[in-house]
């Protein structure tokens, strides 16, 4: 039996991002290159407001009366300069004339004849107007690889024309529940059975993660089933299976992981709930076999899979994080492995806190309703006071 942090840097060395596409960009994606502009941005100087592009050195000695030799609307190139003494009238995003170094908003102005107009002083250079080049510059790199793709920089790889990038595939996870007691949830339950639950919540756990959950059914206690449906699993990037992976009789998964060439690299580890967890991989597929509760299958894919995903996905992933928060009330406990109990973060007279929530052990699912977050308590028998810190992972 390994510790928790063993068995994250097992998985993590062996989870390597897949391969790169081309193709058009895809929010929640990965880039797999460095894109670098292909223009000055903005490519001229740019006017930020509607109003009068001028030259600020014509109110050195207080309000001016200008003579307006154009109308510069955006899309539209200035055809004369301002000089001394005169003035051009330019709309927001329109490029500032030669000559010209600041812009007064519209509102500020006054018509001072047909084709003048009266600007109270002072003007100050560059005011109202964007340089050329402030945000970047022609040759420099707006997104390096690794940046996550959200609507934004999709808008910013159109400003500098990729219509189309190198960006990580999104995982493909197959997942699969085992146990003969099981029947899919639209089924009544006979006797001796309960409805599926744990596979709808990792495929949900698993789009979530930005994966591509495929789910493959219910595998019965035998081994020519399991062959069947494990065999499917591996094709993809990730195989889940959920249950038939502790020390009973019926627990057959990872005999059947082995005769297929999955190669274990642990099994157990210490923690609850989730103790019987397994990693394995066959080449660069990586398999879980999530224990059959649903609490502990919930955490583990927190703890494991997830991060998993992410590095699958091109993110530079680690660990799960776990901040320091205080005890919104007492807390007295007893247990004999590190334990991720539900908990709630929620706002207090100090910030934040974390309260655990009501709680009836690995099958409960109910209270990972009421949670938005996991508690970790070390081993032993403990009773921490409200204002303890203890360590707590934020759940999506």
């Amino acid at each position: 039996m390994i510790e928790v942090a063993e068995a994250q840097a097992v998985i993590l060395r062996r989870a390597r991002p897949l391969p790169p596409h081309a193709g058009p960009p895809v929010p929640g994606r990965v880039l797999a290159e460095d894109v670098v502009s292909d223009l000055d941005m903005p490519p001229f100087d740019k006017a930020m407001m509607d109003g009068y592009a001028v030259r600020s050195a014509d109110f050195a000695g207080g309000p001016s009366k200008l003579q307006v030799v154009e109308e510069i609307t955006a899309g539209r190139t200035p055809e004369k300069p301002v000089g001394p003494g005169q003035a051009a009238r330019i709309m927001t995003g329109a490029p500032l004339p030669a000559g010209a170094d600041a812009v007064v908003m519209i509102e500020r102005c006054e018509a001072a004849g047909e084709d003048a107009v009266r600007i109270p002083a002072p003007v100050t250079a560059g005011q109202n107007v964007q340089p050329r080049a402030r945000e970047f510059r022609r040759g420099e790199t707006v997104l390096a690889a690794g940046s996550l793709l959200r609507p934004q920089e999709i808008g910013l790889l159109a400003i500098v024309g990729r219509p189309s990038m190198l960006s990580h595939a999104v995982p493909r996870v197959a997942v699969l529940a085992t146990g003969a007691e099981l029947v899919e949830p639209d089924h009544e339950p006979g006797p001796g059975q309960i409805r599926n639950s744990n596979a709808p919540m990792l495929i949900a756990q698993a789009a979530s993660a930005g994966a591509h959950p495929h789910y493959l059914g219910i595998a019965r206690d035998n081994v020519s089933h399991l062959w069947q449906l494990i065999g499917d699993g591996l094709t993809h990037d990730v195989l889940l299976l959920t249950g038939g992976v502790s020390a009973g009789k019926l627990d057959l998964v990872p005999e059947v992981l082995r005769d297929l060439g999955v190669t274990a690299h642990f099994h157990k580890v210490r923690m609850k709930p989730g103790k019987p967890v397994l990693f394995g991989t066959r080449g660069e597929a990586l398999v879980f076999g999530l224990p059959g509760n649903p609490v502990s299958a919930f955490v583990c894919f927190e703890l494991f899979v997830r991060p998993a995903l992410r590095r699958l996905s091109g993110h530079a992933a680690g660990p799960p994080e776990f901040v320091s928060l205080p005890l919104g009330e007492d807390f007295r406990y007893t247990t004999d492995r590190p334990t991720y109990h539900p908990a709630r973060i929620e706002r207090c007279a100090v910030g934040e806190c974390v309260r655990p929530v009501a709680w009836h052990g690995a099958p409960d699912v109910r209270a990972l309703t009421l949670a938005n977050a996991l508690m970790l308590v070390p081993a032993g028998e403990h009773v921490h006071r409200a204002g303890d810190a203890v360590p707590a992972l934020r759940l999506n």
